[in-house]
C-alpha cells in the first residue's frame, strides 16, 4: 500500500540534461516542468515518443502520472534523459519490467558527451591551419 501512497522516483541523464522523474499510478498524465509534456516539448512527435517510449513497451502508458523535474542541455538530450528517468523508475515499481526493458536497451544510460577543448587547438581537435612557409 506504501507504493500508492509515495511517488517512486528515477533519474536520467543524457549530455548536459538531468531529469528527476516521478511516478504514481493514475490516468496517464504527463507533466514536465509545472507544463503539460506536449507543450513542453513543443508538439515534437519524436520527442514525445522518445519519452514515453517505456510505457508504451510495457503498454502501462495510461497507467501512471508522470510528473518530471528537467534541467540542462536541450530538448533532445532532455527527452532522452526522462525516458531513462522514467524506465527506472518503472523497474522500482514491478521488478518484473527489468528484464524486458534492459533487453529493449532503455536502462543503458549514453554516456557519450561534448570533448573538451585542449590549449593550442581552436576546438576539442581542430588543429589551426598549417603554413609550411
Amino acid at each position: 500500500m506504501d507504493q500508492l501512497l509515495n511517488p517512486i522516483k528515477g533519474t536520467g541523464r543524457r549530455k548536459t540534461s538531468v531529469a528527476t522523474v516521478e511516478m504514481v499510478p493514475g490516468n496517464g498524465d504527463f507533466t514536465i516542468n509545472q507544463t503539460p509534456g506536449v507543450l513542453y516539448m513543443q508538439q515534437n512527435s519524436s520527442l514525445i515518443f522518445t519519452m514515453q517510449a517505456p510505457l508504451e513497451f510495457l503498454k502501462v502508458k495510461n497507467e501512471y502520472n508522470v510528473t518530471v523535474k528537467v534541467e540542462g542541455g536541450g530538448l533532445v538530450g532532455q527527452a532522452e534523459a526522462i525516458k531513462l528517468g522514467v524506465a527506472r523508475a518503472l523497474c522500482e515499481f514491478n521488478s518484473a519490467y527489468r528484464s524486458s526493458l534492459k533487453l529493449k536497451g532503455y536502462l543503458t544510460r549514453d554516456a557519450r558527451i561534448k570533448e573538451r577543448k585542449k590549449y593550442g587547438l581552436k576546438k576539442a581537435r581542430k588543429a589551426p591551419q598549417f603554413s609550411k612557409r
